[in-house]
Order: C-alpha cells, then sequence, then structure tokens
C-alpha cells in the first residue's frame, strides 16, 4: 500500500495524539479518517458549486428572478454601488 511521511510539529503531534486518544483510535487511523474526511469534503463543496452554477446560469431562472423583482443583494452605498 503506498505511503505518505508528513511532517508535524511537536505540539501539532502532541495535538493530533490527544484528539486520538480521547476518539479511542490509534493516531494512525485518526490521521487516515481526517485525510478522508477532508477529500469527502472537497468533493461534496465542488460538486454543490457545479450544481449553484448549473441551475443559476439557467436563462429562465434569471428571468423568473428579474419578473419577481426579487434583489436579494447589498443595498447600494452613497455612491450608488453596493457596498
Amino acid at each position: 500500500m503506498p505511503a505518505l511521511n508528513v511532517e508535524f510539529s511537536e505540539s501539532e503531534l502532541e495535538d493530533l495524539r490527544a484528539i486520538a486518544r480521547e476518539q479511542g483510535v490509534p493516531m494512525k487511523a485518526f490521521v487516515r479518517a481526517s485525510a478522508a474526511d477532508a477529500i469527502a469534503h472537497h468533493r461534496a463543496l465542488r460538486e454543490g458549486a457545479a450544481v449553484f452554477q448549473r441551475i443559476f446560469a439557467d436563462p429562465d431562472l434569471a428571468s423568473a428572478i428579474a419578473a419577481a423583482g426579487i434583489d436579494d443583494g447589498p443595498a447600494p452605498g452613497p455612491s450608488g454601488r453596493a457596498a
């Protein structure tokens, strides 16, 4: 199995050890799970952004929002531009 050597400061290592102890798992399992969580989080953000872009790129939706007079943007500042 491929491995990755990662360097941590002494304080980071102690924090990792403490959290792993609190969760009752070996430090290696905690670090692996944390990396897997970060990967899943990143993928979810990318997928959510893609859905958002696809939905809000729909010209029919833009027309419906404009026709409804919906403007949730920031209020214009004294110069007439959004603050």
